[in-house]
């Protein structure tokens, strides 16, 4: 017995050493210069403790319709219907491994008859309960249960991504709609100005103002116009389909309010790249994967080292050895075994292997998703810095193409100008409407986008 407990001192001592016990703790990332900064080349930005991704969604989009799109998609959406089922999958795994520690009971009733040339049959029977219980003396269950806790946690993290990724696309999608809402507005009306230009040059020649080539140009430049309205109806379709495909509901129309009457956040805050490591969804499913793979090196480890059990058997027989006792008497036994690997082909040793490159893999995958994390930041931030000059340029290129055409069009009733150039004005205003209008969509998409990239639509 003595040799036993020194036996058993003397490999908790060498366990300690060899980390079997110890619980993950989160690797040093560097952090620094995560974000760049959209108007300097070599700078990094400097970060508000104000984090834009804390915001509630509500509070970031606000569109009443928006929103009842969102919460539908919220309790319809399929993929995260399925990130909550995972949810649910990995709180049994945890909980199997919480039972672990308890011992295993079991009842195993058995019975016999027999006869020998004729004789009068014997019956024997047992009514025995088993019990088994192993001994968490080396790490194998408290690391199975800690890794089965980060497994969890990892799917609870997914799920996040996933709600996060639901919301931020059913914006973009509605937000999409708005735009082409606009667009094929502008485009209408244009098409319907249009036509009234080529019934003006039409009494224009009849005034000998202008000739045939004219109203030919003007109408063919009318059904250019005419032309891309259908393909501006298709879009609009097409993104009906699919945000009603996010919503899980059969494709139809979608209600909407209008791209003029949309208020979103103006100051960008971003956090520190703390706050990003904690709260981007994506990064924590991550680092609880690193986690998995370390308590699964652990396991591996613990491999090496005996494994102890206690098991027992209480019940009622009538069988004691040769005898047949009637009734039955109880009966009771307790067996305590130890198991120590001594050569085992090299399984252990390879399994401790796969698990350490596994390890080391999560790792990698792990600093990979927070350089991810840091660069979609400074893309949404350098996509809103540029939409936001575009837009500034573009209104002032509207307002003076406006004049032309109205100068263009008085110079042409006056017989100063040709009728080429009016059409070259109208054109030119027609293509800075719209692209006015995906200038404004760029900058609402980019504060969509940065939502999602700093984690926003959490559920704490």
């Amino acid at each position: 017995m003595k040799q036993v407990v020194i036996y058993t001192i003397c490999m908790g001592a060498l366990l300690s050493s060899c980390n079997i016990y110890k619980k993950y703790n989160r690797p040093d990332v560097d952090m620094e210069g995560l974000y760049r900064d959209p108007v300097s080349v070599n700078d990094t930005l400097v970060s508000d403790t104000t984090n834009m991704g804390n915001l509630p969604w509500e509070e970031v989009f606000t569109d009443p319709q928006l929103q009842k799109l969102i919460r539908q998609g919220l309790e319809q959406n399929s993929d995260l219907q399925t990130a909550i089922l995972k949810v649910k999958e990995a709180e049994a795994g945890l909980m199997s491994s919480r039972l672990a520690y308890l011992p295993s009971l079991g009842l195993s009733p058995q019975g016999t008859v027999s006869s020998f040339d004729k004789a009068a049959a014997t019956q024997i029977y047992s009514l025995p309960v088993v019990s088994s219980w192993e001994l968490d003396l080396f790490g194998k269950l408290t690391n199975a249960k800690r890794g089965a806790k980060a497994t969890l946690l990892q799917s609870e993290a997914y799920k996040q991504a996933v709600q996060t990724q639901v919301i931020s696309t059913i914006a973009n999608t509605y937000y999409t709609l708005l735009m082409l809402d606009k667009q094929l507005a502008i485009t209408e009306e244009t098409a319907v100005l249009w036509q009234k230009s080529v019934e003006t040059m039409k009494a224009m020649k009849e005034a000998g103002m202008v000739n045939e080539a004219a109203i030919a140009q003007s109408e063919a430049n009318s059904y250019m116009i005419a032309a891309s309205i259908p393909d501006l109806k298709k879009s609009i379709r097409e993104a009906e389909n699919s945000l009603s495909l996010l919503l899980k509901q059969a494709p139809q129309r979608i209600e909407r309010g209008k791209l003029e009457d949309q208020s979103l956040p103006t100051l960008l805050n971003v956090g520190i790249p703390v706050q990003l490591l904690s709260n981007r969804p994506d990064v924590k499913s991550a680092e609880m994967a690193l986690a998995s793979t370390f308590y699964n090196t652990n396991q591996a480890r613990s491999a090496f080292y005996p494994q102890i059990s206690i098991s027992g058997t209480l019940g009622w027989t009538n069988s004691s050895g040769s005898y047949i006792t009637n009734p039955g008497k109880m009966i009771a036994s307790a067996v305590g075994s130890l198991t120590q690997p001594i050569f085992n082909r090299g399984a252990l040793t390879a399994r401790l292997r796969v698990a350490k490159a596994q390890q080391e893999e999560a790792l990698i995958s792990f600093e990979q998703a927070i350089l991810n994390a840091g660069s979609e930041v400074s893309n949404a931030l350098v996509q809103y810095q540029t939409a936001q000059d575009k837009i500034e340029q573009r209104e002032k290129q509207i307002f003076s193409l406006e004049k032309s055409v109205e100068y263009t069009q008085e110079l042409l009733t006056l017989g100063t100008s040709t009728y080429l150039e009016v059409l070259t004005a109208q054109q030119s205003l027609l293509s800075a409407q719209l692209s006015g209008i995906s200038d404004e969509f760029q900058r609402i998409q980019a504060v969509v986008n940065l939502y999602h990239a700093l984690g926003g639509g959490r559920t704490e």
